[in-house]
C-alpha cells in the first residue's frame, strides 16, 4: 500500500543504533495509565464504593475498573523494569518518529488556533496545510476543499443540530 509519505519513509536500513527502544514508551504509557487509575480509584473512594439501600454507590464500578487498570499497568511497569537491560527491541526509528512529529506538531498548532481564531478558520488552515504539504495537491483543489469542509460543518452543527462550536473574531465580525 502506498501513500503520499512513502517516498520519505525507508524501512530497509540496517543501522538500528539510533532507534527508540520499546522500554521507554512502554514505561511512559504504563506510568500514565497507572496515574489515571489512581485518580479514578481516589475519586471513586470519595463518592463511595459500597452498596446503598438502592444498589451500588456511584464509585462502585469505576473503582473496580480503576483497580484493574492499576494492576495491569503496574504489571507492565514491573515487567519492563525487570527486563530493562535485556530489552533491545526497536519501537520506532528516528525517521518514523519524524513522520509522527510531522502530523503531531500541526495538530497541536491547530488546537491552539481554535482558541485564538475559532474552529472554522483553524480547520480551513489545517486542511489546506495537509493537502498542500503532505497530499501534494495543487492549490486550485486544496483551497476550495479547505473552505468547503468547515462550511459544511458549520451548516451541520450550527444550523441543523444547533450545536455551537468555538468561534473566532472572523465569525463574530460576520455576526455568526
Amino acid at each position: 500500500m502506498s501513500g503520499p509519505l512513502d517516498d520519505t519513509f525507508d524501512d530497509t536500513r540496517d543501522d538500528t543504533s539510533t532507534d527508540l527502544r520499546n522500554r521507554g514508551p512502554e514505561l511512559a504509557v504504563a506510568a500514565l495509565l497507572f496515574a489515571i487509575a489512581m485518580a479514578v480509584i481516589t475519586d471513586s473512594l470519595r463518592v463511595g464504593i459500597g452498596w446503598a439501600d438502592d444498589g451500588p454507590r456511584a464509585g462502585y464500578f469505576p473503582f473496580y475498573v480503576g483497580l484493574l487498570l492499576a494492576l495491569s499497568s503496574g504489571w507492565v511497569l514491573v515487567t519492563q523494569m525487570r527486563r530493562w537491560r535485556g530489552d533491545s527491541a526497536s519501537f520506532a526509528s528516528r525517521q518514523q518518529i519524524g513522520l509522527v512529529v510531522q502530523v503531531l506538531v500541526p495538530m497541536l498548532i491547530y488546537v491552539a488556533l481554535i482558541f485564538a481564531i475559532g474552529i472554522y478558520v483553524a480547520s480551513a488552515l489545517l486542511i489546506a496545510y495537509f493537502m498542500l504539504r503532505h497530499g501534494r495537491y495543487k492549490a486550485r483543489l486544496a483551497l476550495p476543499v479547505a473552505v468547503a469542509v468547515p462550511l459544511a460543518f458549520f451548516a451541520v452543527f450550527e444550523r441543523w443540530f444547533l450545536v455551537p462550536l468555538p468561534k473566532g473574531p472572523i465569525e463574530r465580525l460576520l455576526g455568526l
